[in-house]
């Protein structure tokens, strides 16, 4: 369990399965990351969550608000499974549409960046996102990553015709997080 001032990132509870349903199906959280999911759509994602944490010792960790103990969305890092982030730590976020632009997803993503460099001997940490996601790429710059030119890519799992597919990178050095 990770602790910030206002918030909480920590494993995955079966009693979080309908809040984060809730969240992962609202069109406004989804018009930057897919459709919409249902809730054995959600339980698979939370499912693997659970698996890659008991292997890794980290994930996409549930995030609460302290004030109230409301599972508000998700922050950590996970093994990434495509290039440009295969086999690297990669960060990641998903916030209820009400707490958009309250500072949580910057709170917890330095949170996990944090505890990413205190306990993983990476020298690295990198996130992705669909192009014109503004939102995530101001948390990316608010963490101090940088943009990597020459590493935007198409989405594997995303089809051809597919809004979302063109991504771009992401990237924080140990050396430069030790600078911050």
């Amino acid at each position: 369990m990770i602790e910030t001032e206002r918030l909480v990132l920590r494993s995955w509870r079966e009693s979080d399965l309908a809040p984060f349903q809730q969240i992962c199906s609202d069109p406004d959280v989804m018009a930057t990351l897919g459709p919409p999911l249902d809730m054995a759509a959600t339980a698979t994602r939370i499912e693997w969550m659970q698996r890659h944490e008991s292997e890794h010792g980290h994930c996409f960790w549930a995030l609460e608000r302290r004030e109230d103990a409301r599972l508000i969305g998700w922050c950590g890092v996970i093994r990434g499974d495509i290039d440009p982030v295969r086999d690297m730590l990669e960060i990641g976020w998903r916030l209820a549409r009400d707490c958009w632009g309250a500072g949580y997803a910057s709170e917890a993503a330095r949170a996990a960046t944090a505890w990413s460099f205190a306990n993983r001997d990476d020298d690295e940490i990198r996130a992705i996102t669909w192009e014109g996601n503004g939102r995530s790429r101001a948390v990316m710059e608010r963490l101090g990553m940088g943009y990597c030119t020459g590493l935007d890519f198409d989405h594997p799992k995303l089809d051809a015709g597919d809004r979302l597919r063109r991504h771009v990178t992401y990237s924080l050095s140990r050396a430069d997080w030790l600078r911050v």
